[in-house]
């Protein structure tokens, strides 16, 4: 090799657009959102990953999909205006009943909640089966057991939750007042009437006990089948609603 040869540097690529294509590249072609992590791995050493983020995000932010953060993990998203393009005209199958969404509800604003405490704020008992569909679609997870007698389970939302309702994390839900302004809260409540403000961590709170190692294996769910031999997440349980 030449003197001249061997005196050229090589400098690695440090273009900027180059790193933008790369995580536009990742994103585009992953199943599910990438974590931070996996993101700068694919990029070289000291580039600015949450810089880069932000103005990907920003070029994406008048196109048809976006660049949005999802439980803490990025992702390419249809814009929010434009989803009602890709909703199915066919009637689906897989429903919840009122009493499954207002249980999960209440364990996403609540947690960590036990089923006696969901009870009490619905005012209603609630089958096993309501909770066994939110476990089985996996929103909602059994955290631990609380230190009161007979040490009943507590539960929470999970990661598949946030992600599926589009939420970067639990305290993206609606508040009073915008439940208000969407007229899903009555406009005159209760007096001293007040909405917790949802949090979610994978660490135990004070008052928890860790589950036991066999609690902590996945549920084995035989769902009903429809009439098309396929499976219904619908809650058949025929829970009876609070009197009004």
């Amino acid at each position: 090799m030449s003197e001249a040869s061997d005196n050229v540097t090589i400098h690695p690529r440090a273009d900027r657009s180059h790193h933008l294509r790369i995580i536009e590249a990742l994103l585009f072609a992953a199943s599910e959102p990438l974590s931070t992590e996996q993101l700068s791995a694919a990029l070289p050493e000291g580039a600015d990953l949450m810089a880069l983020l932000a103005d990907l995000k920003a070029n994406y932010a008048n196109r048809g999909v976006n660049v949005v953060q999802v439980s803490g993990k990025w992702a390419l998203r249809t814009a929010a205006d434009l989803s009602f393009l890709l909703r199915r005209e066919a009637v689906d199958q897989k429903r919840l009943s009122k009493a499954a969404l207002e249980t999960l509800a209440i364990i996403a604003y609540h947690q960590p909640v036990t089923r006696a405490e969901i009870e009490e704020i619905r005012g209603v008992a609630i089958s096993k089966g309501t909770l066994d569909i939110l476990l089985e679609i996996g929103w909602v997870r059994m955290r631990g057991r609380r230190r009161t007698p007979g040490r009943p389970v507590t539960y929470g939302t999970t990661p598949a939750f946030l992600s599926h309702f589009g939420l970067n994390e639990i305290g993206d839900l609606p508040g009073m007042q915008e439940l208000r302004g969407a007229g899903l809260l009555d406009a005159t409540m209760p007096s001293g009437f007040d909405m917790p403000v949802p949090r979610m961590s994978d660490e135990l709170t004070p008052d928890e006990d860790p589950l036991d190692g066999d609690e902590q294996m996945p549920l084995e769910m035989h769902l009903p089948e429809d009439a098309e031999g396929g499976q219904t997440i619908e809650d058949t349980s025929g829970e009876s609603e609070p009197n009004s």
